[in-house]
Order: structure tokens, then sequence, then C-alpha cells
């Protein structure tokens, strides 16, 4: 059994669709966990590592914690570990796209890409796994799909954003479908 250190539902839907069966995963909704946990820190780790030894002190069982987020080197990085307050609190998915369309606004050099790192505590033990996806910024968002800045990121060898990709093809390119996958290969290592 595994626990998924968020409240995410973007991000638990995408986790869902890439575990493969046999794998029991609970929510915090599951394990009776409702506190919010600050991501003060400046890296995805430290944010990653904080949420998963929050929860598992709490149930003392497998945790897995991912943090991510959109870096824009024109940006000098941003919005980065800020993506989901981007534009301020509360967080807010919608703003926050807007505000990243806006400032991107008339520039040339519109290459961003995704990273997600996953702090996994199996056995009492810390194991992080990283995933990153490169693209570029459409003008202005496309597409349902998704969720946060998925309507504006375009995948390097596409021409449609993660807005409009299908689930399938958007877990297969994604920095968070990587991380996941090299979490569970690990898991499944470990069991042999």
């Amino acid at each position: 059994m595994l626990v998924a250190a968020t409240n995410n539902k973007g991000k638990l839907r995408e986790i869902m669709q890439l575990l493969p069966q046999g794998v029991e995963l609970k929510t915090l909704g599951d394990i009776g966990f409702t506190q919010d946990i600050p991501e003060p820190y400046e890296t995805f780790e430290d944010n990653a590592a904080t949420k998963a030894r929050t929860v598992h002190k709490f149930c003392e069982q497998n945790v897995f914690a991912e943090d991510s987020g959109i870096c824009v080197p024109v940006l000098d990085g941003a919005p980065g570990v800020h993506s989901a307050r981007y534009a301020g609190e509360p967080k807010d998915d919608g703003r926050n796209l807007v505000k990243l369309a806006d400032t991107m606004w008339g520039k040339e050099n519109r290459d961003a890409y995704y990273k997600a790192v996953i702090c996994l505590i199996w056995n009492d033990k810390e194991y992080y796994f990283e995933g990153t996806c490169h693209g570029t910024l459409a003008e202005e968002p496309r597409g349902n799909g998704g969720f946060g800045y998925d309507p504006l990121f375009i995948p390097y060898g596409y021409t449609e954003t993660f807005g409009e990709l299908p689930d399938e093809i958007k877990n297969k390119l994604s920095h968070r479908g990587e991380a996941v996958r090299k979490m569970i290969a690990f898991i499944q290592e470990q069991g042999k």
C-alpha cells in the first residue's frame, strides 16, 4: 500500500492513470489527514520531502509526495517552485495561467520545461525520483485537458499543448509521468 501525499485532484488523477494493476493507492482523505502542508522551500526536493515526512509521521506507512512546476528560463526559472501560487493566494490555476501568458506576451524565447520531484518514504527510508519535460509556451492557452499550465505548454515534437493532447500521450511525455514510472520501477524492484 502507498499513500499519495497530495490533495491536488489533477495530480491524483494523473498518478492513478500511471499506476500499474496491483498497486493500492490511498489518498490523504482515506487516511484521515486533513491539515494543509506548507511548501515554503526554494527547491522541489525540499517541498516534496516536507510533505512526505509530514504525512509519514502521521500514518507511519509508505508515502510519496510530489512537487512540481513550470520553469521558464527567460524569466530566470519562474514560476518554478512558486508555480501553484504564481498569481498570489489563494492558489488558482486560472489566474496563474493568465499571469504567465501576460508575462510572456511579446517574448521571442518561449522555451519552458516542467520539472517534478517525488520523495518516496519506503520502509522508513527516503528516495527521490525526478522527471522533466521540455517544450515551448503557446501565445495563448489552448485546450481544456490537464490542469495548471497545461493549456500553455507545448512539448517538443508536438504542435498541441498538454491541454489539447489526450491523457495517454501527455502521461507518456510528462515530467510527472517520468518521475512516477521511475518510482514504480523502484518499488517493483524492492518486491523481488
